[in-house]
């Protein structure tokens, strides 16, 4: 049995209407702040594709004002699932823009966890998208993507050696610095700037850092505003495995 839902919010974000259009309907705009890979075709009736750890996920554009309105929507699955996004965009007096982001579709059986998981996460969506306008303007990023089992590990645990591993202090707490060598890969140094239950953000001069725990899994997006190194997502990779090995 399917189930509908909607999640709707609204953020007001320091920078103008044409920044957040780009940052929300072009592919290296959504890789900058969102999961994955993005493309778009800029369209009504054009593709929307996503696609994060091989997994590749298709829409279709419904709706294109540049500027104004975006929406997009997936084909509907064999029992009826679907989703549906909806971006409008306003621009303020003094330069801001308001934003408004709605999430609609149906979801399955397990639609609660579903639906509290989606409710959970775009708040902190829209705060990377913050992170990403404010402190790396006119800039895209590399996205890179790495997962691996948590091995039966209770959340507690994992979140523990994901904290030391980047010498970070317990419990996390935004503002809290980051001065960590992670084997095989750059330094990394700067601070916590999101921290909650499920996942925590470190943003430095040249990148967004997202670990995600729970539901078994570790998941890290990470967005790098650099010259990204040859590897770099291999590299996260074997960090993230061996760390959980």
């Amino acid at each position: 049995m399917t189930h509908p839902f909607e999640i709707e919010l609204e953020t007001t974000l320091p920078v103008s209407p044409e920044e957040v259009w780009e940052a929300i309907a072009t592919g290296p705009g959504i890789d900058s702040w969102f999961m994955g890979r993005n493309e778009l075709d800029p369209r009504e009736g054009g593709a929307a594709v996503m696609e994060v750890g091989g997994h590749r996920e298709e829409a279709v554009v419904t709706a294109y004002e540049p500027g104004k309105r975006l929406a997009t929507r997936t084909a509907a699955g064999e029992d009826g699932r679907f989703m549906a996004f909806e971006y409008l965009v306003e621009g303020r007096d003094g330069g801001s823009t308001v934003l408004r982001v709605v999430h609609s579709g149906l979801l399955g059986d397990d639609w609660q966890d579903e639906y509290d998981a989606l409710r959970r996460g775009w708040p902190f969506h829209l705060h990377t998208l913050h992170e990403y306008l404010v402190h790396f303007r006119g800039r895209t990023a590399v996205p890179v993507f790495a997962a691996a089992p948590s091995g039966g590990r209770a959340e507690a645990e994992v979140r523990t050696l994901l904290a030391r591993a980047l010498a970070l202090p317990l419990p996390l707490a935004v503002g809290a610095s980051v001065h960590a060598e992670p084997a095989g890969l750059p330094p990394l140094e700067g601070e916590v700037v999101w921290a909650d239950g499920e996942r925590f953000e470190v943003r430095s001069a040249d990148a967004l850092y997202t670990f995600h725990h729970g539901g078994g899994m570790v998941l890290m997006f990470h967005h790098l505003f650099g010259p990204a190194p040859e590897g770099v997502e291999v590299a996260w990779q074997r960090w993230l495995a061996e760390l959980l090995g």
